[in-house]
């Protein structure tokens, strides 16, 4: 065990915070590991001075066995003593090694004495620091994620929507002129170029939910079970809330994002053939749940969506829940607290 260490910094303000630091008219980890040695030592000693116990030139071997005996009873004693004043350590190494800012769970309980409170404390203050800050950022990434998704579909709307439907037109009036056969080709052009324009305005609809700002959210989900599963044959349970309490236009749109993002991955990845989207209200405030029966998530690690909806979650104040369903399948829970915004 070495020295104390001056932790100090210039103008001898505290510098940082070190196990050996003792704070107040606490006792450092230092001096607690040393002063339970010491008291180890001393008992053994007295034991030793006040026992009828003597060690003769040549040692016999009951004197070596009550020798063997005392020293192995002075390892287990300290053993137990540090095990016990060093067991605040061991929880806040598994709180170190285990946290995780998308998934945030209770902090360590600040228990010991002297550095080991301490210490506690200042990585408790750490997290919530780190959250805060995450959280900022993440807001910001994810006001300028929906600007741009706003600015893209807005482009796609005016600009390719109306040069195709420009060119659709321009179709038409050529093939009302054309000769038979190439008026046939004309007419397999103008349909390729229908079929583009609609995709486009579906993805526009997908960077941009208009239903959900004209007609509100369960509109909005409404629409998008239709969009994503309509050709699918997938079939699709809907619930929803007749009193669902009024959500702020931010943890509405992280409601339509989370299921936008859930159903997305059960249609293309899921091989599922039903799937239930409801929307109840609780005691603090909404539940969002997407269940499907399809062959889950498995050992596949999670990507960059679901991330992505932890983060949404973690803007608002929300929590998401990840993992098997009642069918199998996979199961996404969004508990929303009531009057959340960002």
């Amino acid at each position: 065990m070495s020295d104390p260490i001056d932790r100090t910094g210039p103008g001898g303000q505290p510098g940082g915070v070190g196990l050996v630091e003792e704070v107040g008219a606490g006792v450092s980890l230092f001096w607690r590991i040393f002063l339970l040695n010491a008291v180890v030592v001393i008992v053994a000693a007295g034991v030793v001075m006040l026992a009828p116990v003597t060690v003769s030139t040549q040692v016999t071997v009951t004197e070596a066995v009550i020798i063997t005996g005392g020293v192995v009873a002075m390892f287990v004693v300290n053993a137990v003593l540090l095990r016990a004043g060093l067991a605040p350590l061991r929880r806040l190494t598994r709180a170190m090694t285990t946290t995780d800012l998308l998934r945030p769970g209770p902090r360590p309980t600040v228990t010991g004495h002297g550095g080991i409170a301490e210490l506690i404390e200042t990585f408790n203050s750490m997290l919530d620091r780190l959250a805060a800050e995450r959280g900022q950022s993440s807001a910001r990434a994810l006001s300028a994620q929906e600007a741009e998704r706003h600015r893209i579909a807005q482009e796609l709307h005016d600009e390719v929507g109306q040069t195709l439907t420009a060119v659709l037109l321009e179709l038409k009036r050529v093939a009302d002129h054309a000769p038979g056969p190439v008026r046939d080709e004309i007419l397999q052009v103008q349909e390729t170029t229908r079929g583009s324009l609609d995709e486009i305005r579906r993805i526009a609809r997908r960077l941009r939910p208009g239903v959900l700002e004209e007609l509100g959210l369960v509109s909005a989900l409404k629409a998008l079970t239709v969009e994503i599963f309509g050709p699918t044959g997938v079939v699709v349970r809907r619930e929803f809330a007749r009193d669902l309490p009024p959500l702020g236009q931010a943890a509405e749109l992280v409601v339509y994002r989370v299921a936008q993002e859930s159903l997305t991955n059960t249609a293309r990845h899921a091989h599922a053939g039903h799937v239930d989207l409801v929307l109840t209200r609780t005691a603090t405030g909404v539940r969002l749940r997407i269940a499907d029966d399809g062959r889950g998530l498995g050992t596949a690690v999670e990507g960059a969506g679901i991330q992505g909806m932890r983060e949404r979650a973690l803007l608002i104040g929300a929590k998401i829940t990840i993992g098997p369903g009642p069918r199998g399948g996979t199961e996404v829970c969004l508990d929303v607290p009531r009057g959340t915004d960002a």
